[in-house]
């Protein structure tokens, strides 16, 4: 991995870490506050909203830095939103810490993934972007268990306090391995904007939203799902998640190489996958080890359309591509709320458990569907100029 890849994986790290361990950490938080389990669980909804609102916003404030400066920026924030975190002296420090914090999320995903496209040879761009990725899946393999168990074992705040050390660990990094000057499109405040005109552009963030909702709809129950209908133990679920995790580091460097060779075929057969895996797994969640090989399953196609996505939102907009970029990373985690939303409102509504695969079978139809439909006004457009 060449070095300046390498530092913003290890920033991805520190961001998908401090964005997922709160999950573990929310028994632990709630008690310290003296707050509700669902009152410190808007912790988590709040840092996926601020990462929504906050990108476009960000994103535009730093359109005319150079790219080492406004990445160096954002990990700035990222270290003070996680100092704060780390002494936040009641909820509401906290969670304006935390929302803080998800401020630099998006535009860092996004001008990062720009920059590490323009890193490489053309035709090695989505590797490039999935190594940058690697780091926020190895967050959820190595950083958020790790993360859990500091935290459990010698206060949440020690969990802050880690990640901090992770982004002060990144800043030096990004600082000694990124070129000086990297080739950057400067651009009008408006015209960072008419990117929105384009309706490919707009497709292609629809598709991250159903994408991502897809997952969501169904992940966020998944520890119920293992321990009320599979049968595992708490401890197993660990492990089991453990391996989804995995799932998702293969997933992401398996994307990337597949979206450099045919971009579109392989995000259509990565949705078409996760259509059937989902419908297996509504029929595997019943026993243990076919659940264990599915969810597996899942993880790689769940991550591995994400390089291809963030490569075709950058081609769609090549003159704004730093707003389109973080932007498809507001629609990823817009994604991550209605997935959330969708599979609790089935739930509310009185389906099963067992139901909640086929809402995500539902939204990654959708994102299929919308696929095809940009790839068929693709080809229109392809042979309208040849006809021309």
């Amino acid at each position: 991995m060449p070095l300046p890849l390498l530092a913003l994986a290890v920033a991805a790290f520190g961001i998908g870490t401090t964005e997922f361990v709160i999950m573990g950490l929310l028994p632990d938080v709630a008690r310290d506050l003296s707050v509700s389990i669902p009152a410190a669980g808007m912790l988590v909804s709040a840092y996926a909203l601020g990462v929504t609102i906050g990108a476009p916003i960000v994103a535009i404030a730093v359109a005319n830095m150079p790219r080492k400066t406004a990445l160096m920026s954002l990990i700035g924030v990222f270290i003070v939103g996680n100092l704060l975190c780390a002494v936040a002296p009641g909820y509401a420090v906290l969670m304006a810490a935390r929302i803080v914090t998800a401020f630099c999320h998006g535009a860092f995903f996004g001008i990062g993934s720009v920059v590490a496209a323009g890193l490489v040879a053309p035709n090695r761009r989505a590797q490039a972007i999935a190594l940058m990725f690697t780091g926020l899946t190895l967050a959820n393999v190595l950083g958020v268990p790790l993360g859990t168990a500091l935290g459990q074992a010698v206060g949440w705040r020690a969990t802050f306090w880690a990640v901090t050390g992770i982004g002060v660990a990144a800043a030096a990094a990004l600082a000694a391995c990124l070129p000086a000057r990297i080739e950057m499109q400067k651009a009008s405040l408006m015209h960072e904007f008419s990117v929105l005109k384009n309706p490919q552009v707009l497709m292609v963030l629809g598709i991250s939203v159903l994408a991502s909702a897809s997952l969501f709809s169904t992940f966020t129950y998944i520890t119920p799902i293992l321990e009320d209908v599979t049968g595992f133990t708490p401890h197993a679920v660990t492990l089991v998640l453990l391996l989804f995790g995995l799932g998702l580091t293969v997933g992401s460097t398996l994307g990337g190489k597949l979206a450099d060779w045919r971009l579109m075929p392989s995000l259509v057969a990565f949705l078409l996958a996760i259509v059937v895996i989902l419908t297996i797994f509504a029929g595997t969640m019943h026993a243990e080890i076919p659940a264990m090989i599915t969810i597996f399953v899942w993880g790689i196609l769940a991550f591995a359309i994400v390089p291809p996505l963030q490569m075709l939102i950058v081609d769609r907009a090549s003159h704004a591509p730093n707003l389109a970029s973080t932007l498809n990373q507001g629609a990823f985690n817009l994604g991550n709320a209605t997935g959330a939303w969708l599979g609790g409102m089935a739930i509310g509504a009185g389906a099963p458990l067992t139901a909640l695969p086929w809402v995500g079978v539902a939204t990654s139809l959708g994102a299929l569907i919308l696929t095809l439909w940009s790839v068929s006004i693709d080809r229109r457009a392809q042979r309208m100029a040849v006809a021309g």
